[in-house]
Order: C-alpha cells, then structure tokens, then sequence
C-alpha cells in the first residue's frame, strides 16, 4: 500500500524505512507496531499469576511497542520522521482496527503537527488520488479510535482476568490431565465455542421421532397428502421456538395405524383433480459480498477455510482488482454508481455475461444502492482493473465477486408456480412445480464451471385439467427426523453473525447483524484460535468440540462469558460508541463492574470442579 501512495505521490527516492519525493516522505507499518502493556507493566504484583490480585484493572490503560528488533527500527525511522514534519497524512487501513493501530504509533512517536486522514476503498491510483483530494481532519475520525479502543480493552480486561480466574481456580492439579495448560477465555472466542458445544450437545442427546408420510402416484407425478395441521397458521410461540431449533414439526402421522387406516380408505377410490392455482413470483439476484457472505461461499463451493478465503481476497485487494475486504455490509453507495460502467467495461474476460444488459442503462435498485446501508466501506465488488497475475485461488474468489457484480444490473428472474389440488374421497393431495419462465441474472451462473448457485430447482408438473379423475397407486412410508447439522466453517460464520439466530432471510439476517459476535476482519482468527488452543477440531468439514472445550463450556456459569447474544450485545455497543451514539467512557465503566462481578461469582464457587486435557485430545489437535 505504501508503495502504491508514494507512486501516486512523486515519492520515489528509497530511503531507510521510507520513500521521498515531491515534499512528500512515505513510510509504513507492519501489523500491530504496538499493543496494550502487560499486567506486570502497570503492577509488578501483577506479574505472578494468583486469585488474590484479581481482578486486574489499571487506572489507566497504556500502551507500549511490541518487543521485536524490525518493529524497533521501524518504529525509530516513524518517530524521526514525524517529529520533524509539518503535517501527518495517517493512510493506515480504513476501519477501525487500521484507525487504532496508525493512532497508537502517532501517540508514541509523539507526534504533535496537524493530522489528516486518508480514506479510500480500493488501491487504484484513480481512487488514492480521489482520496488525497478529499483529506479530512483526523477528528472526524476519532469515534472511530474510541470504539477500536474500547474494544483492544474490553478484550484485554476480560480476557486476562477471565483466562487467569479459570486457570487458577478449575485446572487440574494432575500433570497427566493437563496441570500446565492454560484455560484460555475470550470475549469472542469463548461464546463462539460454546455455539459449537450447545450444537454438538443438541446431536447427541437428539431422540428420532418415527412418523409416516402418505403420498400417491397420479399420471407419474407424487402428489403428499394434505394434513390438517398444514391447514392451521402455527401460533407465533411456535414459529419463533422453531427459528430458534431449526427444526420443523414432520408431516405425517404420528403412528403407523392412523396412515394405514386412511391408505386402505383410499386405495379403491379413484383420484380427482379440484384445483389448479398458478402464481408468478420474481426471484432478485443475490446480494453483492461482504467478507462474511463471501467466506460463507468460498467454503461451502471450495472448502476454504474461512482465514484462507480472507488472505485470498486480501491478496486481490493488494493487486488492486477488487474493493476493501473488511466489511459488513451488502450495500453500494449512490456516489459508485455512475462509476459502475466503467467498471464493467474493465471486465473484459465477462463480456460474453453481458449480452443481455449490453446498450441498455444500468439497472439501479434499491436492494443493492443505499446510502442508509454503508458505513465505513462499501460491498466487495471489482475495481475494473485487469485482473491479471491471478492466482488459482485468487481467481476462483474473483469470479464470484466479479459474478455477483454483473449480476445486480440483470433484471430478476421470472418463474410460474403450480399448485394442483386433488382428493381421493375426502382425503386432499397437492403437488407443487416450479417453472422459470426467465432465467435471467441466473444464466450468469449457468455458464460457469460450478453452477451451484443455482441448484436444479425447476420441478415441471404435467397438465392437468380441474375435474379430470383416474387410477392412482398410494403408498405409506416410515420417516424418521434428522438431528440438527454439527456447524462447518460457513454455518459458524453465520451464527457468529447473527449472535447464534440461524436464519435465511436476507434481511432478517442485516437486522441481526447489529448484535452479530465479533468483526468480519476477525471471525477467521477467532475460529483459528479455537483449533489452536485445542478446543475444536474439524472432521471433513464438520467442526466438533474436544473433550477440553466441553468440560471448559460446562464449566462456565456466567451466561456473559458464553453467550453469544450477551456478547452480541457488546459488541452492538461497540458500533454505537463508532455512530456517537454510546459514550466510551460508559462502556469502560460496565467493562470494571461485569468483570469484578465475573471474578467475586467465581471465587465464591466451592465444587471443585477441574477442566482436564488429555494426551489423546492433544494428539489430535497437534494432526490437524
């Protein structure tokens, strides 16, 4: 990034740690320069693990440079920099993790010239030098800092007083079980693990109800019988109970007599047709990417693993062919529109997708442009840049978004639904077919080497005509329900989204987000971390929990330190002290009492209880 700057700039002199040129001096960082201090850097008490010193909560926080001899150097050649400037442009990444990391080395360098700041969502040249001309002062930036900041605390306070209490009080004291392990505990990741454990618990104590489903074969078509229940509206007590299981009441008879007795009812009797409905639907395209939409694709069509897919489209972001990956939203702005064109003409290896749109204005709705629905940064969507120099994976990744793309200019697909209604006796049937009468956006996805995005999902009905009757064959089949999926990769994505809400509904699913767990920049280390500390482990693509993370999740009483939507809460927080709608120092205050009370809560348990970590669980993580 910060050669792309200095090219744009005239900075073309290397020097040590920086470019020059044109009045201009360009240097960088790499990852986090600087981190919170360590416990024993506020209180040398503090250095020694024990119950007696917590809960560890400094007057106030500071911060320090990490201890690595590249950071140091660099760090000298920022500091000797700044000090002698007129003025600072901080270019750093534009979210609030990039706003934090820039601001911490400004702060230590001790920086004391005017600050500007450079926000731009794309590497292109047309794009740093649009933003170079709309430079705005760093405080129009600084809620931002406040909530990065708020959250570098949050996770240091919970998570060192967490991770030392649940060490020192439930680890056991048998070398073989684990005496030297720490028990590592988060504010993500711990209510992240115990999604996986609540799912995996869910599996294994799942009863399978039997029930039997009648159905009947007329002029080759399988038509269900119609239950009375299915005639009913369920009560809204019942819908959201069944939102929150994911599982649905079977559709059949409770017991094998109830659908013999009506299969013998019927059998002699001749089919008629009562009814035939047709219904035209529209089906928009889907949703441009945000990084979690997108990591959901790339591992339910490629198997990546949620961090990979966040590297791949890092790397594209670096060779400047698509937009800032870090985002949470679906959503274009008004102002990328007009740009959208020139985009499109960029595409060149896509123009064969374009036929149907080619010559006509660009379609412009409101599913895909709204300024309401953009924060920091727009959706993923291509540059218009050559994409040249790809990678395989790179370019599997860019095909999606560059699809995606194409795709929100395509009129909706257009489909008839049939329904046909019959009876045999006083017994009603109905079968449901399904024609696509307009593919459109989807021949995007026909022509592509993996069309999964739009699954055979067209069901032709023969023609039936009301009042037409004949011979039907019935038949009586057992079923049995299915425990819920054990989460992948993508389901978890999503869970952690939406604060463990499992829904399909788009924009159900936004509404959610506002308490969502974690950022999408950090959902990936998140998951990673749990493989790490040996608290998950992956079979094909089936994430399950080890021994050490269920005992850990049984272990914890307090609801804050596990649940996903306590822990969404705070993190909506988060996002409103960014809005300026939630005060930062509120937000520490709550921080102070919620832990102090998480330490007394768990000074006060007497059970003995002991989390074990045995050889074999070790064993397997370390094969991963």
């Amino acid at each position: 990034m910060a050669k792309d700057i200095a090219k744009v700039l005239g900075a073309n002199q290397s020097r040590d740690g920086y470019m020059e040129g044109n009045g201009y001096q360009v240097t960088w960082t790499f990852g986090h320069l600087c981190e919170l201090k360590e416990p024993h850097e506020y209180n040398p008490q503090w250095k020694y693990w024990s119950l007696g010193s917590l809960p560890m909560i400094p007057p106030r926080f500071g911060i320090r440079l990490k201890q690595d001899k590249g950071v140091e150097h660099q760090f000298k050649v920022i500091t000797s920099l700044m000090q002698n400037a007129d003025s600072i442009i901080n270019c750093g990444d534009a979210g609030q993790e990039g706003e934090l990391i820039q601001r911490w080395v400004m702060q230590l360098a001790g920086a004391k010239c005017p600050v500007q700041r450079l926000w731009i969502s794309s590497l292109t040249e047309e794009a740093i030098r649009e933003g170079f001309q709309n430079l705005k002062d760093q405080s129009h930036y600084q809620s931002l800092y406040e909530a990065g900041l708020m959250r570098a605390i949050g996770d240091w306070t919970l998570g060192m007083n967490a991770t030392r209490l649940y060490t020192l009080k439930y680890r056991s004291n048998d070398r073989s079980q684990g005496a030297n392990q720490v028990l590592s505990i988060g504010r993500v990741q711990t209510p992240t693990l115990a999604l996986i454990v609540r799912r995996q618990q869910a599996i294994e104590n799942f009863v399978p109800t039997t029930y039997w489903v009648l159905t009947t074969l007329y002029r080759d078509t399988v038509f269900n019988v119609v239950m009375e229940e299915e005639e009913k509206e369920d009560s809204q007590a019942e819908k959201q109970e069944q939102a929150k299981t994911k599982e649905k009441t079977p559709k059949g008879f409770k017991t094998r007599e109830e659908g013999e007795a009506v299969l013998e009812k019927i059998k002699d009797l001749p089919f008629t047709v009562k009814k035939i409905e047709k219904k035209k639907g529209k089906e928009a395209p889907p949703r441009l990417f945000d990084l979690t939409s997108l990591q959901v694709e790339c591992n339910r069509k490629f198997g990546y693993s949620a961090d990979q897919t966040l590297q791949l489209v890092q790397s594209l972001y670096e060779k400047k062919v698509s937009t800032y990956p870090r985002v949470d939203t679906t959503f274009l702005p008004d102002d990328v529109y007009p740009k959208c064109g020139q985009i499109m003409n960029g595409l060149k290896d896509y123009f064969h997708l374009m036929d149907r749109i080619k010559g006509q204005k660009l379609r412009k709705d409101k599913k895909f442009f709204d300024n309401s629905k953009v924060t920091d940064h727009h959706a993923i969507i291509p540059t218009g840049q050559p994409a040249i120099g790809l990678t395989e994976a790179e370019k599997k990744v860019f095909d999606l978004i560059a699809r995606r793309f194409i795709g929100i200019f395509y009129p909706d697909c257009l489909f008839e639904t049939t329904t046909i209604t019959g009876e045999v006796g006083d017994i009603a049937f109905r079968a449901t077919g399904k024609h696509i009468t307009d593919p459109a956006w989807k021949v995007l996805w026909s022509t592509s080497s993996d069309s999964a995005d739009t699954p055979a999902e067209e069901k032709l009905l023969p023609e039936f005509v009301k009042g037409e009757s004949g011979p039907h064959t019935p038949d009586l089949a057992e079923k049995q329900t299915t425990p819920p999926k054990p989460y992948t990769e993508a389901t978890l994505l999503r869970a952690m989204e939406t604060a463990g809400k499992m829904v399909e509904d788009e924009e159900l699913r936004d509404a959610l987000k506002e308490n969502g767990i974690g950022r999408p920049s950090t959902r990936a280390a998140i998951i990673e971390t749990l493989f790490r500390r040996r608290y998950i482990r992956k079979e094909r693509t089936s994430l399950w929990a080890t021994p050490t993370g269920v005992e850990l999740i049984g272990i914890i009483h307090e609801e804050l330190l596990k649940s996903a939507e306590l822990t969404g809460i705070w993190e909506r927080k988060l996002r409103q002290i960014e809005q300026r709608q939630y005060d930062a120092h509120q937000f520490l205050a709550e921080l102070k009492q919620m832990v102090t009370e998480v330490v007394m809560e768990v000074m006060r348990d007497n059970s003995n209880r002991h989390v074990s970590i045995t050889e074999e669980v070790a064993k397997k993580s370390k094969k991963k």
